[in-house]
């Protein structure tokens, strides 16, 4: 009964991040399609960052692009409870304040952890146009 469980568990697993590819998968063609190209975790990251600070420039200092991925995952990771907006700055950059520590993760179940949260808010952008 035990390795039955245990099997059942790993598949459970397996279909969590097959469904969580598959999406992300999408969101890629989607993407593509808007962008031209295929883009990666940090271009991503950038483009939410620039979503969520609403600033279009098309020139931004390696220090900005850094900072707007720094808000990128504080506003992904704000509905999950791990961040919450203190406040936005004058010059309209939003600032947040960590809640909780972020769980220790591998590398791939870091990267899923980041794309479950980065597809739930593509997700709700769709819901809410």
């Amino acid at each position: 009964m035990e390795r039955i469980d245990s099997l059942v568990g790993y598949l459970c697993r397996m279909n969590v991040k097959d469904d969580i590819q598959s999406r992300w998968w999408g969101l890629e063609e989607k993407l593509m399609a808007r962008f031209g190209k295929k883009p990666d975790m940090e271009a991503i990251l950038f483009l939410i960052g620039i979503q969520e600070v609403g600033d279009f420039q098309t020139k931004f200092t390696k220090e900005q692009k850094q900072d707007l991925m720094h808000v990128a995952v504080c506003s992904l990771l704000s509905p999950s409870g791990y961040y919450e907006l203190e406040m936005v700055d004058e010059e309209g950059w939003p600032h947040y304040r960590q809640l909780k520590t972020l769980p220790v993760f591998n590398f791939i179940e870091q990267e899923n952890f980041m794309k479950d949260h980065i597809l739930l808010y593509f997700e709700s952008l769709d819901q809410n146009e």
